[in-house]
């Protein structure tokens, strides 16, 4: 009855996880990890604001190079992702097309993610940075 259950709570699907593995859970994690440090230390910018302004400082400097991890580590995952996909289309001499645009599909993804990652921070990094020169 368990592997029952288990079973069924795999075929659900979620399109968003579903894209996250299709960029390759390596890369993928590593940009998540990126982002989900870049507003962890943003909170703790906020937090510090009024009691510590340069420790407010400090997190919004190491957000900032979180932020650009993510977006360069989006980047690296792409390249990868288009030399597999040419590899690909080197050792099968003349592919269908559709395996080639899936090659192409799946190594935009990391950079997809690396972006808005990129782009939520910074919208974060913006706002801090004025509440600091208030």
């Amino acid at each position: 009855m368990c592997v029952f259950l288990v079973s069924k709570l795999l075929v659900v699907s979620n399109p968003l996880a579903d894209r996250f593995y299709e960029g390759g859970p390596l890369f993928m994690s590593l940009i998540l990890i990126c982002l989900l440090l870049s507003i962890f230390l943003l909170v703790r910018g906020f937090l510090s604001l009024k009691k510590d302004i340069l420790k407010s400082k400090k997190m919004l400097s190491l957000a900032i190079d979180s932020s650009l991890l993510g977006l360069v580590l989006g980047f690296l995952g792409s390249i990868i992702g288009l030399i597999t996909a040419f590899d690909t289309v080197e050792a099968l001499g003349n592919p269908d097309p559709a395996i080639f645009a899936g090659g192409l599909k799946v190594s935009l993804l990391t950079a997809t993610f690396g972006l808005f990652s990129f782009v939520v921070s910074r919208v974060g990094i913006i706002v801090l940075r004025a509440m600091q020169n208030e």
